[in-house]
């Protein structure tokens, strides 16, 4: 491992001594802004960028979004001597919506003031109330996308031209608001006070009784007042009944027709008669047992019976037991005799208790009831200029499912008086085909905004890294163009010099023995007087 690394340190310190003293300056000037680049990158994202998120603010009102904040562990910062708080630039959207469902703030407006410091100094008045406008629209727009089940959202302002003097009467603005909302999708009454709360923060006098909201299917949001949430049969709490009646039956229809036919290709209308009529009453009915013989349960019964056969008695007749001059029982016949002839008396009395059902009701009848409705459907062809794309089949499906839907909706007794026909229904429905001219139409996906040192960073990378590969390029065919220089040399061969002697195994001995007896006369003594013993 350390030979490794010694190695890649000895070639790293062979390619940088190679190098010329421009290049070396352009590599470390290069790596230094790299550095440098990086760093300043993870300021900028490390770093938070606070800004306003409402202005004009009194004392209490900031110190309640501030305590809300803080709640949610979101940082902030209070300026302009308590006025102004200001929050992360990527919290705004979303703080706005979910304070403004909450009813926060009571006061202030949401700051505009960056359009202020980005005009231009040509700018006439006109052209920044244009772009300020314009502005005020896209913002609010943004802000209503970020309540749940609200996809897209278009905002019309009308802001009323200020006058010349200053006693002159403010005029109130107004707002119209089309939302591309979720199919299907039950805002709830805090979603609904939280639009009509942005719109009317966003923008200066604006009140809320001149904001119109509505969707794509033409429904329409109403803001409920308090007053008109009681429920008191005043007129106010039956029109909204109705309205409520209404958008529920168009709802169910136009999520059922637009998973047939595609949400943008249907639009629903729907008008109900409600009957408000509440009654309270009881009842004491007495009913037969036997309803069928009308006859009840016998519990006792008495018979009485009389007869007498004799001579009569003095002008005037027979005076039964009981002294009346009539008999007595539910049955009974008198017999009267003139002068002295015979005569038969029969008297016959029957009495029967029966038992019967005794029937009390007390009933409190509700006093909403559907009278009577009509729905009335447009539907777009699936070739718009072709209304013939559509089959005459599809048509008779959608007609006999808007007669079910009116069928059980209608009370029964309410419509006892009008019976329910088929050919009544379809007098309740109608069905249009033909093309949507006036659809407003929404950008499939809201375009996502870069910041703008996120390209630059990008760019001086590229560029770096394209100023690397060049001198990395240039240095490796410098280098090649070197060896290939090597390479074209002419090779050169040491041939060796005639006069000198040839070397052989005999001479290498003798050239040892020399040195021995030069360097080490003794040993050379001793070999000698060996070689001499041996012959």
């Amino acid at each position: 491992m350390k030979e490794t690394l010694q190695r890649y340190i000895s070639k790293l310190k062979e390619y940088w001594g190679s190098r010329s003293k421009k290049q070396k300056t352009i590599m470390i000037s290069a790596a230094a802004i790299c550095i440098l680049l990086i760093a300043a990158a993870a300021i900028f994202s490390t770093r938070t960028n606070l800004v306003p998120l409402y202005s004009n603010l009194t004392p209490s009102e900031t110190g309640t979004i501030k305590e809300s904040l803080d709640t949610r562990g979101i940082v902030s910062e209070i300026a302009d001597g308590g006025t102004t708080i200001k929050v992360p630039e990527e919290s705004v959207d979303t703080l706005k919506v979910e304070l403004a469902a909450e009813g926060i703030p009571k006061s202030g407006s949401i700051d505009y003031s960056f359009f202020s410091q980005n005009a231009g100094i040509g700018m006439t008045e006109n052209e920044f109330n244009v772009l300020k406008l314009e502005a005020m629209q896209t913002e609010l727009a943004n802000l209503m996308k970020g309540i749940d089940g609200v996809n897209d959202a278009k905002v019309m302002i009308n802001l009323p031209a200020k006058g010349i003097f200053v006693n002159d009467p403010s005029e109130e603005a107004s707002a119209s608001i089309v939302l591309n909302t979720k199919p299907g999708h039950q805002f709830e009454e805090s979603q609904i006070q939280a639009l009509y709360h942005l719109a009317a923060k966003s923008v200066p006098n604006l009140p809320t009784d001149n904001i119109v909201i509505t969707n794509q299917f033409f429904e329409y949001f109403d803001l409920k007042n308090e007053q008109n949430s009681s429920p008191e049969s005043t007129f106010a709490a039956q029109h909204e009944i109705k309205k409520e009646i209404e958008r529920d039956v168009q709802r169910q229809v136009q999520n059922m027709l637009g998973t047939l036919m595609g949400q943008d290709k249907v639009v629903v209308s729907v008008t109900a008669d409600i009957d408000f009529t509440q009654e309270n009453r009881e009842e004491n009915l007495v009913t037969p047992v036997d309803e069928e013989n009308m006859e009840g349960i016998a519990i006792s019964a008495q018979k009485i019976t009389e007869t007498f056969t004799g001579n009569g008695d003095a002008a005037g007749g027979f005076t039964p037991a009981g002294g009346n001059d009539e008999p007595a029982g539910t049955d009974a016949a008198t017999y009267q005799e003139s002068g002295n002839s015979n005569g038969d008396y029969e008297r016959i009395e029957e009495t029967i208790n029966n038992e019967v059902n005794k029937i009390r009701k007390e009933i409190v009848e509700s006093p909403y009831k559907v009278r009577d409705l009509g729905i009335q459907v447009m539907v777009e062809p699936p070739t718009a200029d072709d209304p013939a794309s559509l089959p005459q089949e599809r048509i008779n499906d959608i007609t006999q499912i808007l007669g079910t839907v009116v069928r059980t909706t209608i009370n029964k007794d309410a419509a006892a008086d009008a019976e329910l026909t088929d050919e009544a229904i379809q007098d309740k429905i109608v069905v249009s085909v033909q093309p949507f001219n006036g659809k407003v139409e929404f950008p499939d996906q809201a375009s996502t905004s870069i910041p703008w040192w996120i390209y630059a960073i990008g760019g001086v990378l590229l560029i770096i890294i394209a100023l690397l590969i060049f001198l990395f390029a240039k240095a490796r065919k410098k280098q090649k163009q070197e060896e290939e220089i090597e390479l074209q040399e002419p090779e050169t061969f040491n041939l060796p010099d005639v006069n000198d002697e040839h070397e052989t195994e005999s001479t290498m001995r003798r050239k040892q023995l020399e040195k021995m007896a030069k360097e080490k006369p003794e040993d050379f003594a001793k070999l000698l007087r060996t070689w001499i013993a041996e012959d």
